[in-house]
């Protein structure tokens, strides 16, 4: 399949990588054309403007920031929409309002170009091996075409719904991660407050009903006090934020979300956003 990419970090660089492996012709594009050597030297070829990129693919993928950056690199001056032809799918792997997925969406259809918001899960980790939890919104005849691409970056590809579903999905997973570190936190805090070791804490409760990834993963860097990051602190408060503007629109109340959401935003706020967003453990055992 002839893929286009457009944005190479943490998480597009591995997915990249994984594309090629798996036979697919790649594409890219990046604001920094550095950003790209390591996905150039792996067979990707290069293009000059996402315009460029959608000529002659039949899927791009886009993993970006946030709504913003999503709209410009798709709808823009020289976006992907100038010089794409009908029957493109357009996946988004970045993580944006529903809202706004579901507007481009909508344009994108104009010119007969089909969009999946595909947010995922699984960090930096499930980026390099692979084994990504993809969220899709968007039409079924748009993801059996997309497909192949997709099994070759996520383990997981659930249809959640129509466009924007695949992003309520994530904002539903941002908030059980985030409420997870909160609580994994308290569980390290009160096994050191009542003078217990949380190492065998946490290997207890892993083999018991409270088992989690967040509990393994984040409760490892915990104790290790290691929060080299597999996802910012200041995506994750952005994604955040995604959660609580739905919310608010929703005219719903989100109480530990909100909880979360200030605590990573306290931790941006001191200059800690680059570290990982499990961090905030750090906050909840110096309270009270």
């Amino acid at each position: 399949m002839k893929v286009g990419y457009i944005g190479l970090g943490i998480m597009g660089l591995p997915c990249v990588l994984n594309l090629l492996k798996a036979g697919h012709q790649v594409t890219v594009w990046a604001r920094r054309k550095e950003s790209a050597q390591a996905a150039l030297d792996a067979g990707a070829s290069w293009a000059d403007s996402p315009s460029s990129l959608a000529q002659g693919v039949e899927v791009v993928v886009t993993n970006v920031s946030d709504t913003a950056d999503v709209e410009a690199v798709l709808l823009g001056n020289d976006g992907v929409v100038q010089g794409a032809s009908a029957g493109l799918v357009c996946v988004d792997m970045s993580t944006i309002s529903p809202i706004g997925a579901r507007a481009i969406a909508s344009k994108l259809a104009e010119s007969g170009i089909d969009f999946l918001d595909c947010p995922v899960s699984g960090g930096q980790v499930g980026a390099v091996n692979g084994t990504l939890t993809i969220m899709v919104g968007g039409k079924a005849e748009a993801l059996a075409r997309a497909k192949p691409a997709l099994e070759a970056m996520g383990m997981t590809i659930t249809h959640i719904g129509d466009s924007g579903a695949g992003q309520v999905a994530k904002a539903c997973n941002q908030i059980a991660v985030g409420v997870g570190v909160a609580a994994v936190a308290e569980v390290m805090k009160l096994a050191k407050a009542c003078g217990v070791d949380p190492v065998p804490v946490r290997e207890a409760l892993l083999g018991g009903f409270a088992q989690s990834r967040v509990l393994d993963i984040h409760g490892q860097r915990m104790i290790d006090d290691n929060y080299v990051p597999g996802f910012k602190a200041q995506l994750h408060l952005k994604d955040m934020g995604i959660v609580l503007d739905t919310a608010r629109e929703l005219g719903i109340r989100l109480p530990e979300a909100e909880r979360v959401e200030g605590l990573i935003r306290q931790l941006v706020e001191q200059g800690e956003g680059e570290l990982d967003s499990s961090a905030i453990a750090r906050l909840i055992w110096q309270q009270n």
